[in-house]
């Protein structure tokens, strides 16, 4: 059976990166794909300081230092490559760009993270780019001096509202329950910050403004009084929703899009495997995408084991 490469990785976060590092560490020939820079989610992260083996260091640097890692073991990892149409039926895959390159492969892993949740209200569409974010690292400094709202409890959204406290004048949270799902110290830090205030128990009803966003409506859910929180400028944090839509119809996904995996991170489908936010899956770290990947790269050079057989 030949091919243009042994594997085809689908994303170039931390799960694909490190799956390209040990499949192309075993000598096999080895492309990363992924629709925009390499990094994924991960470089949307100004400060990572749990990372093992790393005191500190940004998300962006970590996943340059991931691709070069790869790079040297003779893995390609190309970013802004479009995919438009993906085959995983069959022993010959297929991976079909937008400027029309097809290039085969024997094994795919799916790797294709997930972009950020958005609330589906008034107001929202309007003011992306112009008040509404969702990457405090790209957008923070052009909110210095200013007030913002963070909405979401979540990890992300207590060590983003953190972060974003450097630059703006005041940082409103505003969550939808009366307790956070954070972690105890995520949650100590954003509480001992005396620029950070909570809003919770609150239901967002629109994001209202003339040029630009000025405020975030929001009515308590018990009482359902309603608040004008002055903002100018809103960071979301609330999840992500998987990147699957290409492979809907070919691998199973569960009820939220997700891609089902079992525990060596194969799919319903021979030969195609899944590793980091894109698929099932509780926690959503850096360090257990890397795992993902390991299992993926592994459990895909076993597959290659036996097709040679």
């Amino acid at each position: 059976m030949s091919t243009d490469y042994d594997i085809v990785i689908l994303g170039a976060g931390p799960a694909g990166l490190t799956a390209g590092i040990y499949a192309a560490r075993a000598r096999r020939s080895v492309l990363v794909l992924d629709n925009g820079s390499v990094g994924g989610q991960m470089v949307l992260t100004e400060k990572v300081a749990n990372y093992p083996g790393v005191t500190e260091t940004s998300g962006r640097e970590l996943s340059q230092v991931m691709a070069q890692q790869a790079r040297s073991f003779g893995c390609e990892v190309k970013a802004f490559a479009r995919v438009a149409e993906v085959d995983l039926t069959g022993d010959v895959k297929a991976v079909t760009l937008k400027n029309g390159t097809r290039v085969t492969t024997k094994a795919v892993i799916i790797a294709s993270g997930g972009v950020p949740r958005k609330l589906g209200v008034e107001g929202e569409e309007r003011f992306v780019g112009q008040g509404i974010s969702f990457c405090a690292t790209c957008d923070g400094e052009f909110f210095t001096g200013r007030p913002i709202a963070v909405i979401g409890g979540g990890n992300s959204a207590l060590e983003e509202s953190v972060s974003l406290s450097k630059y703006a004048s005041r940082v409103t949270v505003i969550h939808e329950f009366d307790h956070f799902q954070a972690e105890a110290w995520a949650v100590a830090e954003a509480r001992a910050n005396d620029k950070i205030s909570f809003l919770m128990n609150q239901r967002v009803l629109a994001f209202t403004g003339q040029s630009g966003l000025a405020a975030v409506r929001s009515a308590d859910k018990e009482t359902g009084a309603v608040t004008e929180t002055l903002v100018d400028g809103c960071f979301v944090f609330i999840g992500y929703v998987p990147n699957s839509g290409a492979f809907e119809g070919q691998v199973k996904l569960n009820e939220r899009g997700e891609v089902v995996t079992d525990e060596e991170l194969r799919t319903s489908l021979p030969g195609v495997f899944a590793a980091g936010d894109v698929r099932h899956k509780r926690v959503r770290q850096i360090t257990t995408a890397v795992a993902d990947g390991t299992v993926a790269a592994l459990s895909a050079l076993e597959y290659l084991n036996e097709l040679a057989a």
